[in-house]
């Protein structure tokens, strides 16, 4: 009678053939394994790339971030150095401009004075020069009468002078009756002083007895008077 074996507690023994195959995937699981935990040549050399690469990636990061702060530098230092140049160049400008009108002020002032000079020598030399003397004073007070209106010739002045005077600009009449009231009569023409204010002639000395000033004071006196000194022949 066959001897029966209990469910559950044995198993029938593995053959040959099933013990050499159990061993054989065993095998070529380890193998697989092994396998995939050593990287292929392609991925490993991948990976080696990516590592070698990294470093390299880096630098270049940092030499770009130095070059773009480099750049910005160098413009900050261009702008700096163009508005210093500006500046510089303004200054100089200023200083030039400055320069020609002083010395355009310059030439204009000497070139007024140059003409004013020029001017007073023209006038110099049209102004008549008079003899200090009867004639030459005579000449004087016509010319200035003539510029004030005053009438009156070389003739009626002369020779009311010599009639008056004789031509002494110093004379004075000490016993009239101007003389007797204080007031004598004194000069070429023997003008009295209250006269010779109330008609004295602007431009012409203040004092009586200057020449010029007694003629043209007593010319025009004559002519306020008579009409004009022409018009007298005897004391006036």
């Amino acid at each position: 009678m066959p001897k029966l074996s209990t469910p559950g507690h044995s198993r029938p023994a593995p053959t040959k053939i099933q013990k050499f195959s159990i061993a054989g995937v065993a095998t070529l699981g380890a193998a697989a394994l092994a396998f995939s935990l050593v990287p292929g040549s392609a991925d490993a050399g991948t990976e080696t790339q990516s590592l070698e690469a990294a470093p390299v990636a880096l630098k270049q990061n940092v030499d770009a971030q130095q070059a773009v702060h480099a750049g910005v530098i160098k413009q900050h230092n261009t702008a700096d150095k163009n508005a210093k140049a500006a500046k510089a160049k303004a200054e100089a400008d200023a200083a030039a401009k400055k320069k020609a009108d002083e010395e355009a002020a310059a030439k204009k002032k000497a070139e007024d004075e140059r003409k004013a000079k020029e001017a007073a020598s023209r006038a110099a030399a049209r102004k008549p020069v008079y003899a200090n003397n009867l004639d030459g004073w005579i000449r004087q007070s016509l010319d200035i009468m003539k510029a004030k209106g005053i009438p009156g010739s070389y003739e009626g002045l002369h020779r009311n002078i010599i009639r008056e005077s004789a031509g002494d600009p110093n004379a004075k009449n000490g016993w009239d009756i101007n003389a007797i009231n204080g007031t004598p009569s004194v000069g070429l023409l023997q003008v009295i002083q209250p006269t010779f204010d109330a008609y004295h002639v602007e431009g012409t000395s203040t004092n009586i007895y200057d020449p010029v000033a007694n003629i043209t004071a007593a010319a025009n006196y004559a002519a306020d008077r008579y009409g004009s000194m022409d018009n007298v022949n005897s004391a006036y």
